[in-house]
């Protein structure tokens, strides 16, 4: 019998690649691109002995440890796995989708809070970048920041100019840490966030910048970062930072993503 090449195996074969393809782009920005290498290695050797060799031994052995090995990953790499489900999920067109079947917001109210809580960012970010004063801010979108919140001192504020300030003051005993706020209130301070160890991170930027990236590896939040050394106002989302902004970017930035809470 001769084999038959149909376009469902087509498309089998290039949606497994794609898959492979992802993977791959995932262990190596978390560096584990040598564990990807070997499970390759493992997977090959276990459909050499099993489907083509037959030795029925040895393969029923490399079943088991495959079966078991599958549970390991998943406990091994479930950030990786969460970022992957969280990509998934977070795709232009499946939000679309979603935001299609959620109740409308009341648009004129919703505009008129809004203003009132980017007013007070935007200026806050643009006297410290004058004076030089270094701020971590973490807005809150879709994905809960709870566990974040938990590790700083709570708030519970109105946005307010001068109390963003004072917390990123340099002799605040909260100023180290990230500010966090969520449904346009300032919920906590001095948060831990979780670092990022991406190697190609400018040499230039410095921990408040990492712990940016990483919030945003792990979250869909927007993370407002103020450099102590420059003055320089970032912004850290999906992984990428947008460096050196103007007020007036930087007031788009926040109209446009915080209009998604």
């Amino acid at each position: 019998m001769f084999f038959s090449f149909e376009l469902k195996d087509f498309i089998d074969i290039l949606w497994v690649a794609l898959m492979l393809y992802y993977i791959f782009r995932l262990m190596r920005e978390s560096r584990s691109l040598n564990v990807f290498v070997g499970i390759m290695i493992f997977v090959i050797v276990w459909f050499f002995v099993s489907q083509i060799l037959e030795m029925r031994l040895l393969g029923s052995i490399l079943d088991k440890l495959v079966s078991v090995g599958v549970i390991a990953l998943i406990v091994i790499f479930q950030e990786d796995i969460r970022k992957f489900l969280y990509d998934l999920g977070a795709h232009q067109r499946v939000r679309t989708i979603v935001r299609f079947f959620s109740p409308k917001k009341a648009e004129e109210n919703d505009k008129t809070a809004l203003k009132r809580a980017i007013i007070p960012i935007v200026m806050a970010c643009m006297s410290m970048s004058k004076g030089k004063v270094g701020a971590l801010i973490v807005i809150e979108r879709h994905i809960s920041l709870s566990d974040i919140v938990s590790t700083g001192e709570t708030i519970n504020a109105d946005i307010n100019q001068r109390l963003i300030e004072n917390i990123f003051f340099k002799n605040s005993p909260l100023h180290d840490g990230a500010m966090i706020i969520s449904h346009q209130r300032i919920l906590a301070a001095g948060c831990i966030l979780p670092v990022s160890h991406n190697l190609d991170i400018p040499k230039d930027l410095g921990l408040r910048h990492r712990a940016a990236l990483g919030m945003s590896q792990e979250s869909d939040a927007l993370s407002i970062i103020v450099s102590e050394e420059t003055g320089g106002i970032s912004i850290a989302q999906h992984g990428q930072f947008r460096l050196r902004l103007s007020a007036e970017e930087l007031e788009s930035i926040l109209t446009t993503q915080m209009d998604l809470q």
